[in-house]
């Protein structure tokens, strides 16, 4: 053991001291740093640095999304049965059920290989993924943090690892990290995977936006300057930066056939973020950045803070024309926002914490309670669907389909959101609207125009049901393009049938 990973040690108790968290709970976490010392004692990896190098790193990507004590010792902790000396009992004696729960989870996680294998297996081995996930969620926080340092490091492997890895993390754990609303967590992930994956398409799309960043951070920084005086002159206390898209993220982008590589056509290849202190002030910011410059036509405005994202998220979208005539994408939030942007369901331990030890009322979190239990809904569906799913095809499909795919957000009249999988049709928002609703079904407008049942909803669409007087069974035609597990179970249940009908 180097003196330097003392001394990062030393660092990082300094930072949760000034963090707040407690004296207990740096001597608890001190406990578990000293504990993994011991149980990977002599052990190296490929990189040839100690492997409790790791456990700290992990321990600190765990401490940046302001984590509870407990998660924090598990990171430290989270390879000592499967890699080190240590047994569930030792855990368990020494820091209690929690951390030994949570590290015994981690580990079972671990040993998940979800490539190189059957089509059976891999559907088995989500499943014992999903279930350990369920029973305690800071066991996945604990694993995307062990898989953002493993990625970070993943040059120390061999190539046939890097690509399964690599892979696997771009296939599962950065859409886990955008289901549970760690947006920055995702966007790493998907890059560093990216880099392994697509080698070529990586190079290229960092090559040939060098140039386009440069020009579009020009711009932010003209704005940021002229916006904090004018934000200033009103009073408002504020925090503006640049959001740079993910590489990844863009590559995806310049590939849709109406983009198709022109980067002209991206307006958010930096944002800019603005952060202020309270709702009134975002709308106050609103009214400034219109003052200043001019909106760009047909491309409206969006309130996720009046109407929520289901995830939670929650912020004022807009686009403008900037100083060199640039169209510039334009994001309000608050800091509470922005950090349950960024942290997701990781926030969620601080908030709770920080009303606990200071009595804040429920209001004045934002809507904590409400933004957790939206991003956790899917576990649990997922959790019920362990017993109800025996077959493995159909439960690969929820998966792939109700939880990894890429989402919309789509609209009921009354303007309630709701948030479905790509492909989703008129059918499944009936569902989702409530189980009932699909026995009334006759049609289906979007955007005041009657479409087709199946008809493929596109984000913002604004979907109404039109519907008969009286229930009745739904059409078995239904089921050769609903998306979503959920309708399409409930209609097989209304229809009393088992398997589904053959094509």
């Amino acid at each position: 053991m180097s003196n330097v990973e003392e001394k990062n040690f030393r660092d990082l108790k300094e930072r949760l001291l000034s963090a707040g968290y407690s004296s207990s709970d740096i001597d608890f976490i001190t406990r578990a740093w000293e504990f993994a010392k011991t149980a990977h004692f002599g052990q190296k990896r490929l990189s040839g640095d100690d492997y409790v190098i790791h456990s700290l790193e992990v321990a600190r990507i765990l401490f940046g999304w302001r984590v509870d004590a407990v998660s924090i010792a598990a990171g430290l902790l989270h390879d000592t049965i499967e890699d080190g000396a240590a047994t569930y009992e030792d855990i368990e004696r020494d820091f209690g059920s929690n951390v030994a729960v949570l590290v015994d989870g981690v580990s079972k996680v671990s040993k998940i290989r979800l490539r190189g294998s059957s089509e059976e297996v891999f559907v088995e081995n989500l499943r014992k993924m999903f279930v350990t996930m369920a029973k305690d969620i800071r066991v996945v926080l604990v694993k995307l943090a062990d898989r953002l340092h493993n990625m970070r490091t993943l040059r120390h492997l061999p190539s046939e690892k890097q690509t399964r890895i690599a892979k696997e993390t771009l296939e599962i754990y950065a859409p886990l990290a955008e289901r549970l609303g760690i947006g920055e967590v995702k966007a790493e992930l998907s890059d560093l995977a990216f880099i392994y994956l697509f080698p070529e398409e990586y190079e290229k799309v960092k090559s040939l936006s060098e140039d386009y960043y440069r020009k579009a951070e020009s711009t932010i920084s003209k704005m940021k300057r002229n916006l904090l005086v004018e934000l200033s002159r009103e009073g408002i206390n504020a925090k503006i930066e640049g959001r740079k898209k993910s590489l990844y993220s863009l590559w995806r982008k310049l590939e849709r056939p109406d983009i198709d590589w022109n980067f002209e056509k991206i307006y958010d290849i930096v944002a800019l973020r603005v952060l202020v202190d309270s709702v009134k002030d975002c709308y106050a910011t609103l009214g400034i950045v219109h003052r200043n410059y001019k909106t760009v036509p047909n491309l409206s405005i969006s309130d996720f803070i009046a109407q929520p994202k289901p995830n939670g998220y929650q912020s004022i979208h807009t686009k403008v024309f900037g100083p060199d005539g640039r169209i510039v994408e334009v994001q309000i939030r608050t800091f509470e926002m922005h950090e349950l942007a960024e942290r997701g369901i990781a926030a969620h331990w601080k908030y709770s914490e920080v009303k606990e030890k200071k009595g804040i009322e429920d209001e004045k979190l934002g809507k904590m309670g409400a933004v957790v239990d939206d991003k956790l809904a899917w576990v649990r569906q997922l959790a019920s669907w362990q017993d109800e799913i025996k077959d493995g095809k159909e439960f690969m499909q929820a998966v792939k389909l109700d939880v990894l795919n890429q989402r919309i957000f789509v609209f009921s009249p009354r303007g309630d959101v709701f948030d479905l999988p790509v492909g989703s049709t008129p059918i499944d928002f009936a569902y989702a609207v409530h189980t009932h609703l699909g026995r009334y079904v006759k049609g289906a407008k979007v955007g005041g125009r009657i479409v087709p049942l199946s008809y493929q909803l596109q984000n913002g669409d604004i979907v109404e049901i039109i519907k008969n007087k009286n229930p009745q069974k739904p059409n078995s035609d239904w089921l050769d393009f609903v998306r979503t597990t959920s309708a399409r179970r409930q209609i097989k249940k209304d229809l009393g049938i088992v398997r589904e009908i053959p094509k």
